[in-house]
């Protein structure tokens, strides 16, 4: 047992880095420890450099809400963003507390002691290291980040060329004149075929269906005139507030009208690809906000499009070939590289076990409270963004409750929390359920259960968790406090 510490943040990425922070900001006497399997600041943002690699959405509302992204690019590249979380450590001073290259397999409660006990690997040498700790947060993200998901193809070892998937791009790939099809219709895939069109000869976007693909500016032409009014500071926050406002709103309306919503989606899709698009291509089966919607900063893919640069495909494969695809309309697509775009593996808490009392307590047979803590696992939150809105508006919600239970705890002397459910209030849905897209639904399994009402129930909404989240009260009658035990080998004041 090498390390205590009063709080341990497995992962750090953007939701473990946002978390340290703010336990750095309301939490100053808390010892902090972070465990990360990279050798580098950033998680997702780290892991995926692939042609394009951007924030999926605008970043004025996906920044931390304690530091503002202060520029006017909408959607930031991988290395700006890498820049902003690594900039972020440093100016709060939770960079010094990373442990790298430590692979966490199993995490374990002891009632008995009232801690945890986390086993990791250190992967380049093979060491085993064990921590200790009061308080868990998990903030590994919710997918696989050793592979990601790739169907078998029928006859893809004849292929001769370069097939890649996105999340493992090879370092200094030149695909200069090179012919290029991206099997995928997802963000990925319209990321990458507008980017990979600098250089190669042509780029193919080969679906099975279609996608939302919506265009937005990507510079911010309101804020750099608020800019020369107000106060900097102002302008950007009011940027935010009116970004937030704007996509809740989208959401909101793609529920309530959804043939509404879709006319507007596909009308903009029309405006951007000229009056003789085939909108075969773009008009999707399913509503808007039944899977993800998709963002193209100033159209780019539409752009690639309309100077031939690109193109869009809807068929299925019926085999890979030598020279490429053959499809099942009798079609033949050659390429010299082939993207498989085809998505993420759902993987929870990094992988590792988790145990109370060294028995297992698998995470999808439980649901979670307010989102962040798990029913009846003691002193254990988890970080789990938004999907219908940018991951760190949650995460920095899901941050601030931890501090703030934290503080309550300690304000009442109390060492142990653990949410209990009432009989009868978990349901068998999981708590992206209303998502149909191809990861959510081969991860459904995985994911813990919704309840029937709140706290019980994950609502995705930003207004509601703001509520329930930072300005009810920490006890509601839905948690189990314990003080600290007679016999307790843990310190209970650890210096920082």
């Amino acid at each position: 047992m090498d390390q205590i510490f009063d709080v341990l943040i497995i992962g750090a990425g953007i939701s473990g880095i946002g978390t340290a922070c703010h336990l750095a900001r309301e939490c100053p006497d808390k010892k902090v420890g972070i465990i990360e399997r990279r050798e580098r600041i950033g998680g997702t943002w780290d892991l995926f450099r692939y042609p394009g690699i951007r924030s999926d959405t605008d970043m004025i509302s996906f920044c931390y809400k304690f530091r503002l992204w202060d520029q006017l690019k909408v959607m930031a590249d991988g290395p700006a963003l890498r820049q902003y979380i690594n900039d972020t450590a440093r100016e709060f001073g939770v960079d010094k507390k990373v442990q790298f290259g430590l692979k966490t397999t199993a995490m374990d409660w002891s009632s008995q002691d009232q801690c945890w006990t986390v086993s990791t690997t250190q992967e380049s040498t093979g060491e085993v290291k064990t921590f200790r700790a009061k308080f868990l947060v998990c903030a590994t993200g919710y997918y696989n980040y050793d592979q990601g998901y790739l169907p078998t193809f029928p006859g893809q070892d004849l292929f001769k060329g370069l097939r890649i998937h996105p999340q493992h791009w090879p370092e200094n790939l030149d695909y200069s004149g090179k012919r290029v099809v991206v099997i995928g219709s997802g963000a990925t895939a319209v990321t990458v075929v507008p980017a990979m069109t600098d250089k190669a000869a042509h780029v193919t976007m080969l679906q099975r269906s279609p996608s939302y693909i919506f265009s937005l500016p990507n510079h911010d032409k309101v804020t750099a005139v608020l800019q020369k009014i107000l106060p900097k500071d102002w302008a950007y926050r009011l940027a935010r507030k009116r970004n937030i406002l704007v996509q809740r709103a989208i959401y909101l309306a793609s529920r309530r009208w959804p043939e509404k919503v879709r006319a507007w989606l596909l009308n903009s899709v029309r405006k951007q690809l000229g009056p003789n698009a085939d909108m075969s291509h773009f008009t999707p089966r399913y509503m808007p906000w039944d899977e993800r919607l998709c963002a193209s900063p100033d159209g780019d893919l539409f752009a690639a499009i309309r100077a031939g640069k690109a193109s869009v495909v809807t068929d299925h494969i019926e085999t890979f070939n030598e020279t490429g695809i053959r499809l099942k309309s009798g079609k033949q697509l050659d390429a010299d590289i082939i993207v498989t775009a085809t998505g993420l593996q759902i993987q929870l808490l990094g992988g590792a076990e988790l145990l109370v009392d060294h028995q297992p307590r698998p995470i999808s047979r439980s649901m979670t409270y307010k989102g962040v803590l798990i029913q009846d696992v003691p002193n254990l939150a988890w970080i789990f963004g938004y999907t219908n809105a940018p991951w760190t508006l949650k995460a920095d919600l899901s941050s601030g409750y931890i501090c703030r239970l934290l503080k309550e705890m300690d304000a009442r002397g109390m060492r142990v929390v653990t949410p209990r459910a009432p009989a009868g209030e978990m349901e068998t849905d999981n708590i992206l359920g209303s998502l149909g897209s191809g990861y959510v639904q081969r991860g459904q399994a995985l994911l813990p259960r919704q309840g029937r009402g709140l706290p019980w129930r994950v609502l995705h909404h930003y207004g509601k968790d703001i509520q329930m989240m930072a300005n009810e009260p920490v006890d509601d009658g839905s948690l189990e406090f314990v003080p600290a035990a007679s016999r307790n080998p843990v310190p209970s004041a650890l210096a920082a």
